[in-house]
Parts: structure tokens; C-alpha cells; sequence
């Protein structure tokens, strides 16, 4: 086997593949992380950085791509040519899971926070299970070094374009919105079959769970055949089993658990959360934790670092870290929970953004934009007649100076950049990071 790529899912898949007796080879364009050459070391699996040697690559039985390496690349287009099969790490994994069951979580946005939130409840609730997938440990790896009898996966659209059985028992689709459009020819519908593809394989004794009020999932969930059994939730109806909220009440059906509890005791704030909040309670019921047990997990989770995270109050003013907000659907969310004046630090690479979503929330809260970024065109011809302060910047501790200098005694500065990182810092977390010693530094 081949495992193309030498991150974190490509080494957890090597390690498993190893373990499983494959000849194993990692080919990883780049350079390896130190930690990551140590592991195949360790494992006596061999590898090559800084190359790809398409021969040897296109004499596997089969290859493991790692989830960053478009279907465009070059490599990539050779190994289709040849009709070798290409997998995906979370297949590998599902392999040798056992009996253990999965609860997988994908959506555009609110998957990291859900998954979160939902693997607290199961351990609060007594399960012994494991937080894998894009958020932590690859599953490959989990399934490997330390297997348990339940996975809670957060999956992303790129993991789920190479399977072929994998399947998730309980399946939670949070949104979709535009994103990563740039790896689906530029079709949205393909980003869309991408994301339902989290429910291929589903039986009669699975659980799908998804955002009713979502208006893509509404409208094309009919074209898909999903044989699992249907949990919605939603603030605008009031369905027989799923959740929904009404009057600041959360209530949850499972046809085996029933579950009330008031918005105002969830430790997370804002109305995207509250559907957050909402499909992690259904999932963690499906799988048999009580309802008192819910409503305490579901009061005591902290938030994920760099999502719609508190960093400090710096004179009465209060900055937020939602490095996370890679797209402008995430920055959507962030301003919609904003109920003080605001001073955006927005920017970064753009993805094909259409700022023209966010124009309305940008008019209604926000009162200057720090643009931060090598190239702000976009931004500043998106909102030059709806902000009167913006300006541009080139490192975190500019944009804090900035920002801090914009605000007054009772503003928020939130950084929600709506772009990909990768122009000033190495990744989200890294920009993250940089901006709270930025704020620390004040």
C-alpha cells in the first residue's frame, strides 16, 4: 500500500496499514514533521520526503491519499489512469474497527464544535470512546494504538470523496454552504453529493441527523437514497423525533429518550450553537446516554480554542479568537452572535468569497474593518460604503494595534478572517495563536 501524504492521517494510516501486515511506503511531497519521521522509524516503515517516485507509487495495490491532495494533481491523475483503487484514511480505519460503532459528523460549519460537544456528552455519560478525524488523532491512528468501543469522527468533505464501505451509525450533516469549491470543478452540486456522502451505507439501524432549517439540505435531501432512520432538528417546526427549539426550549426525541432543557443553561452562546448544541444532545441519546447526564455535559463544555473563543478584556474592550472562520459562512455565524459594536479583522487567502453575504451584518454591528492579509482588494471593495474606518495590515500584532486603536470602552474585537491562512501564517491555529499574544502583548 501506498499512503500518499505524511500528515497526520497519512502517518495514522501507515502505522495502521503496518500493523495490519501491508508493505507499506509514505511518499510525502514536503517535508515530514520530526515527530512524524520518528513514528514511521519506530514503525520500520519506509518513506521519502521531498519527492514522489511515480514508479514505485504506480506499482501499489492500492493508495491512501491524505485529504489536502486535490484529484487535479498530476500523481493523482496517473494513479486513475492506471485504475489503481484510492482510499481514504477513515476507510482504512473503518476496517479494522471491529465492532465498534462510529458517530460521524460533517457540515461546512459548527462540525469541530459539535464533534466536541458530543464526544463530552458521551464521556460524561460513562462511554469509553475517542475524539478522531479532522479534530485531534487520526482514526486510522486511534484504531491502531488505543481502540475503543465507540469513535466520534469529524469527517470532511475530502475524506468522504475516497470511501467505499465506510459507515457511520449515527450520522449528524450540520450545513451546507459554499466552500472548497476550488476542489469540486467550481459545481456546488459536487460539493453537495461530497457532503452527503455521510450517509452511503447507512442501514434501517442507523440514525441520520441533519439540519432541517438548512435550505440546501431541504432542498436536495430527497435525491439521495438515505435508508437510515430521520432525526432533524430545527427551530421553525416541531417534528415527532428529532429536536427543536421553541420558547427557549430545547426538546429532544429519540423514541427512546426524551430530553427538555432551557437554551439559557447551554455553556455555548449564539444561535448557531444552539443547533450545535441541539444535534450533539439527539446524537448522544441514540447512543443510550441519559437525559440528565446530557443536560449536565451540555452546561459544562468549554469551547474549542479559536472558535468563537474569549480571549481577554483589554480596558472594556473584549477580544474573541474565531481564527477557525475560514469561510464566510463562519464569519456569518460569528457576527450573527455579536451584540455589541464590533471591529473586524477579516482576511487572509480567499476562496471564491462572496462578501455579500455578511454586507447586512457588517452594516447592522460592525464599526471598522482590519483588513489582514497580503491582498485586501476584495474586502475593501466589498464594504467601502457600508464601513467608514478600514485599513490594511501585515502581521497579527498590527492588526491587534489597529483594532485596539478603533475601539472604545464596550466593543468587541473579533477576528473572524473568512479566508484560509496561508498567505501570513502557517495554519488557522497559527494565526490564532499570534493573535492572542498579540492581545496579550497590548
Amino acid at each position: 500500500m501506498v499512503i500518499l501524504g505524511g500528515g497526520e492521517s497519512g502517518v495514522g494510516a501507515a502505522i495502521l496499514a503496518a500493523q495490519q501486515g501491508y508493505d507499506v511506503f509514505v511518499s510525502e511531497g514536503g517535508k515530514l514533521k520530526d515527530t512524524y519521521k520518528a513514528d514511521l522509524q519506530k514503525h520500520n516503515i519506509d518513506f521519502e520526503e521531498g519527492t514522489h517516485t511515480t514508479e514505485r507509487i504506480l506499482q501499489a495495490d492500492e493508495v491512501m491519499k491524505s485529504p489536502g491532495i486535490p484529484e487535479k494533481n498530476d500523481l493523482v491523475k496517473k494513479i486513475r489512469e492506471k485504475n489503481i483503487p484510492v482510499i481514504s484514511e477513515i476507510e482504512l480505519a473503518y476496517r479494522y474497527k471491529g465492532d465498534s460503532k462510529i458517530i460521524g459528523i460533517t457540515g461546512s460549519n459548527g462540525k469541530s464544535t459539535t464533534t466536541a460537544l458530543t464526544y463530552h456528552i458521551c464521556r460524561h455519560g460513562g462511554l469509553d470512546c475517542a475524539l478522531v478525524g479532522n479534530i485531534g488523532y487520526s482514526f486510522a491512528r486511534q484504531v491502531a494504538e488505543d481502540p475503543k468501543p465507540l469513535y466520534v469522527v469529524e469527517i470532511s468533505s475530502f475524506q468522504l470523496d475516497d470511501i467505499k464501505d465506510f459507515r457511520s451509525n449515527v450520522s449528524i450533516l450540520t450545513n451546507i454552504t459554499e466552500d472548497h469549491l476550488d476542489r469540486y470543478d467550481y459545481k456546488f452540486e459536487n460539493y453537495i453529493a461530497s457532503k452527503f456522502r455521510i450517509t452511503w451505507n447507512q442501514t434501517a439501524d442507523d440514525y441520520f441527523i441533519y439540519c432541517q432549517d438548512d435550505p440546501v439540505i431541504q432542498k436536495y435531501i430527497s435525491q439521495f437514497p438515505i435508508h437510515s432512520n430521520h432525526l432533524p432538528f430545527t427551530m421553525q417546526q416541531e417534528p415527532n423525533k428529532g429536536g427543536f427549539i421553541k420558547n427557549g426550549q430545547m426538546n429532544i426525541n429519540t423514541g427512546s429518550e426524551k430530553l427538555q432543557m432551557s437554551i439559557y443553561d447551554f455553556a455555548l452562546k449564539g444561535i448557531h450553537n444552539q443547533y450545535n448544541t441541539m444535534a450533539a444532545g439527539i446524537a448522544s441519546a441514540t447512543v443510550g446516554i441519559r437525559k440528565e447526564k446530557i443536560r449536565e455535559a451540555i452546561q459544562s463544555f468549554e469551547a474549542l480554542e479559536h472558535r468563537m473563543e474569549h480571549v481577554l478584556t483589554v480596558r472594556g474592550v473584549e477580544f474573541i479568537n474565531d481564527s477557525k472562520a475560514t469561510n464566510v459562512n463562519s464569519t456569518w455565524y460569528a457576527l450573527e452572535s455579536m451584540e455589541k459594536p464590533t471591529i473586524l479583522i477579516l482576511g487572509g487567502v480567499d476562496k471564491g468569497n462572496d462578501y455579500g453575504l455578511i454586507r447586512d451584518l457588517v452594516k447592522e454591528k460592525v464599526k471598522a474593518i482590519v483588513c489582514m492579509g497580503v491582498d485586501n482588494r476584495k474586502i475593501h471593495d466589498a464594504f467601502q460604503n457600508d464601513v467608514p474606518l478600514m485599513v490594511n495590515t501585515l502581521s497579527a500584532e498590527e492588526a491587534v494595534k489597529a483594532a485596539f486603536h478603533f475601539a472604545g470602552k464596550g466593543d468587541v474585537v473579533l477576528l473572524s478572517p473568512a479566508c484560509a491562512s496561508f498567505d501570513l501564517f502557517k495554519n488557522y491555529e497559527d494565526r490564532g495563536r499570534q493573535f492572542k499574544e498579540a492581545v496579550r502583548d497590548l
